[in-house]
C-alpha cells in the first residue's frame, strides 16, 4: 500500500476531535439565524423566478442589493457578464472568499410538492438547488463581515456572483479576468442528498458544436442533386459510438441533436449537433477530444458536405484540498444533523415514492471524511477551474432525499420548501464557521495553502474558452 493511500486510510479513520464553538462560530449562527426569514424570502424569490444561463437579471440583483445594503462593496457586471458580481468587505489579509450560483435549469418547473406538478408548464426550475447556493454562501459572507465590522476578526471577506454554472460556466472568464488572484482560500458548497465535507474531484469537461452544411434538394424527385447535412450527422454519431469502445472506463461522451433537418421531403443542408467529453482529469480529456473532433472532418467527406466545429467552453476538474475539507468536517460535527420534522420526512419518502426509490426519507447523518477516490466519476463544475487558480474548499449538504435523481423536477420540489431552507442554512453555518477559522489561524491558511501548492505541481492552467467575450444571449 502507498503513502498516500496510506495516510488517507488514516484521515478517515481517526477522528476528528478538539475543535471548540468559539465565539465567532457561536456568533456566525447568531448571525444566521437573526438572518434567516430574510435568507428564506431571498432564496424563494431566486427560486421562482428560474432565470437560466446568463438571464439570471433578477436573481443576481437580489443577491447584489441584499450584499449592498449590508454594507459590502459590490462590482456588478465583472468579466463582460452582466449578471455576475463580486461583494467585498473589509480590507488586508487574509482575503477569503466564497462562490455562489443562481442559475435554473430549463424545462424542469415544479411546484414544492413531492408529486410531479410544474409550476409554470415547460419553463425552468432550480433542480440543482442554486436557489440555495447563492443564498447561503452570501448568509455566511454577511456574518463573517459583521464580525470585521465589530473588530473581532481581521481580513477581507468577498463573496462571488456567478452566473450560467449548467451551461456557459460562467467562472472560467472570472477566472480569466483575475478576480481571484488576491484571494488566499476559496470555500464553495453545493447542495446534495447527504452532508459532508467534499473531499472527492470531478471531471474535466469540454463542450463543443458541430455543424454540417450540404445541399437541399426533392428528397423523391432528384436526391442525387442534394448532398445531405442530415448523413454526415448520423455517420458521425456512428463514429462516436463506435469508439465508444476504445475509451477507457473514466471518459463520457454525449451529444444532443439540435437540427436534424427540418420535413421529410428535403434533403437537408444544415444539421447540428452539441457535444460533451469528460474524463477525470484534463489530461485525460484533451486527447478524447481531439479525436471526436477529427471525427467531423471523416463524416463530412463522406457525406461530401462542408462542416464546421466551434469551441463553447470547458471546466477543469476540482483540485481536492483535504486540508480544507478536515477544517469543515470538524465544523459540520459541531452543528450536528439537521433535524426533520414528521412531515417533513413524509415530503422526502413521498418523492422518493414518486422516483421509484427505496422510502427511507432525509438522510440527517453527517458523513465521515471519505477517502479521496483516484477515479471520482459524477458530474463537473466551473468550481474545478477556480481551485486550480485558488485553494478551494468544498461542502455539501442536505437539500433532498436520499437517492432523489439530480437535475430534475423532486429537487425543485425540495429547494421551494422548508427542507431546502434548512439545508440552506445549516450550509450557511458550516461556510461561515469553517471562515472564521481561517481568519483566526494563519497557520490553517498556510496548511491550506501548501496542499494546493503541492496538488497542483507544476501544471499550468489554461482556460478552455473561445476567442471573444463570454457567449451572453447565445441560450
Amino acid at each position: 500500500m502507498n503513502k498516500l493511500l496510506l495516510l488517507g486510510l488514516l484521515l478517515v479513520c481517526i477522528p476528528l476531535s478538539g475543535q471548540k464553538m468559539t465565539n465567532s462560530k457561536k456568533a456566525v449562527i447568531a448571525s444566521i439565524e437573526q438572518h434567516q426569514s430574510k435568507l428564506i424570502q431571498i432564496s424563494d424569490s431566486i427560486w421562482a423566478q428560474a432565470e437560466t444561463a446568463f438571464q439570471e437579471d433578477d436573481s443576481s440583483r437580489i443577491l447584489a442589493d441584499y450584499a449592498e445594503a449590508n454594507g459590502f462593496t459590490v462590482e456588478r457586471g465583472v468579466a463582460g457578464m452582466p449578471t455576475a458580481f463580486v461583494a467585498t468587505y473589509g480590507s488586508g489579509k487574509p482575503v477569503i472568499s466564497v462562490l455562489g450560483e443562481y442559475d435554473a435549469l430549463p424545462g424542469i418547473s415544479q411546484k414544492a410538492q413531492p408529486t410531479k406538478s410544474p409550476l409554470n408548464e415547460g419553463a425552468a426550475g432550480h433542480g440543482c438547488g442554486h436557489n440555495l447556493f447563492g443564498t447561503a454562501s452570501l448568509g455566511a459572507a454577511v456574518a463573517v463581515k459583521e464580525l470585521i465590522e465589530a473588530g473581532k476578526l481581521k481580513g477581507t471577506v468577498k463573496f462571488f456572483g456567478t452566473p450560467a454554472e449548467e451551461k456557459f460556466f460562467g467562472k472560467i472568464w472570472m477566472v480569466k479576468a483575475g478576480l481571484w488572484d488576491d484571494v488566499d482560500v476559496n470555500l464553495s458548497w453545493h447542495p446534495s442528498a447527504n452532508t459532508e465535507a467534499d473531499v472527492q474531484s470531478t471531471l474535466a469537461l469540454v463542450d463543443f458544436k458541430v455543424e454540417f452544411f450540404g445541399q437541399a434538394a426533392h428528397a423523391s424527385a432528384d436526391p442525387w442533386n442534394g448532398r445531405s447535412a442530415s448523413d454526415a450527422l448520423e455517420l458521425y454519431t456512428t463514429g462516436i459510438n463506435y469508439y465508444r469502445e476504445h475509451i477507457k472506463p473514466t471518459v463520457r461522451i454525449h451529444y444532443h441533436i439540435q437540427d436534424g433537418g427540418q420535413v421529410v421531403n428535403v434533403v437537408p443542408d444544415y444539421s447540428r449537433l452539441w457535444v460533451r467529453v469528460r474524463d477525470t482529469k484534463r489530461s485525460g480529456m484533451m486527447p478524447v477530444y481531439e479525436r471526436v473532433m477529427a471525427m467531423a472532418e471523416g463524416a463530412a467527406i463522406m457525406a461530401n458536405v462542408d462542416y464546421k466545429i466551434s469551441l463553447i467552453s470547458g471546466i477543469y476538474e476540482v483540485l481536492v484540498n483535504r486540508a480544507g475539507g478536515e477544517i469543515m468536517q470538524r465544523n459540520l460535527e459541531l452543528l450536528g444533523p439537521i433535524p426533520y420534522s414528521d412531515e417533513e420526512m413524509a415530503f422526502g419518502r413521498k418523492i422518493q415514492e414518486e422516483t421509484g426509490k427505496p422510502q427511507v426519507g432525509m438522510d440527517s447523518g453527517i458523513t465521515p471524511l471519505k477517502e479521496t477516490k483516484e477515479n471520482p466519476g459524477g458530474g463537473s463544475t466551473d468550481v474545478g477551474d477556480v481551485s486550480w487558480n485558488v485553494p478551494n474548499i468544498n461542502l455539501g449538504v442536505t437539500v433532498a432525499p436520499k437517492d432523489t435523481p439530480w437535475h430534475s423536477w423532486a429537487v425543485v420540489a425540495c429547494g421551494g420548501m422548508s427542507i431546502g431552507h434548512k439545508g440552506m442554512l445549516q450550509a450557511a453555518k458550516a461556510l461561515g464557521m469553517t471562515m472564521a477559522d481561517l481568519f483566526e489561524n494563519p497557520k490553517l491558511v498556510e496548511k491550506v495553502k501548501a496542499e494546493y501548492i503541492e496538488r497542483k505541481g507544476n501544471e499550468t492552467y489554461e482556460a478552455i474558452i473561445p476567442e471573444g467575450p463570454p457567449p451572453i444571449g447565445n441560450n
